[in-house]
């Protein structure tokens, strides 16, 4: 199997489960960005221990947008043949990753002054890739407002995940913001 198509050489790109839009489409720029996202914690991950709390945490936020992200690249006449949870963000994933934060900031509280990004390679890769997650949530919002977004469970998600990146990338580097105070 060859990895290029040449389909694509015509400025377009295919959907999950059939058709086709520009590559400057609002929803292809959404879910390549949540892609972007996706690499920023692979590198956060790297830097981390293997089997250790932080890593498959990281590993399971991938994982996550991977959901949203199949669910962007659908067409909204398609999102019926989305699953729950497997290609389609759902209300509950939103509230998996509340009780994180809470869970997070009950163990290492909230800096009151700003942080510098770079207290450590993991937390400097984690909050790349919350900045990367808010461009992608300003994009699902302009499709939202292009009526391309029928559920907002992918904008629900997407805002609370860079909260919990933000709590996230404190816990890996200790609480401890000596180091990257603004």
């Amino acid at each position: 199997m060859k990895v290029y198509t040449k389909r694509g050489d015509d400025g377009t790109t295919g959907l999950l489960y059939g058709g086709r839009v520009d590559k400057d489409d609002l929803r292809t720029g959404a879910y390549g960005t949540t892609d972007e996202a996706v690499s920023a914690l692979g590198m956060a991950r790297a830097a981390l221990e293997p089997d250790t709390e932080w890593h498959d945490a990281v590993l399971e936020i991938q994982r996550e947008l991977f959901v949203v992200g199949a669910q962007l690249a659908t067409h909204v006449d398609h999102w019926p043949k989305l699953t729950a949870g497997v290609s389609k963000a759902t209300p509950e994933m939103t509230e998996e990753l509340e009780r994180r934060i809470d869970a997070l900031t009950d163990r290492y509280p909230l800096p009151q002054e700003f942080v510098v990004p770079g207290g450590s390679p993991a937390g400097a890769a984690i909050d790349l890739a919350r900045t990367v997650v808010r461009r992608a949530e300003r994009l699902v919002v302009a499709m939202q407002r292009q009526d391309l977004l029928p559920d907002d469970s992918p904008l629900r998600y997407l805002n609370r995940l860079s909260d919990y990146l933000f709590v996230l990338a404190r816990a890996i580097e200790g609480g401890d913001y000596t180091r990257t105070r603004a």
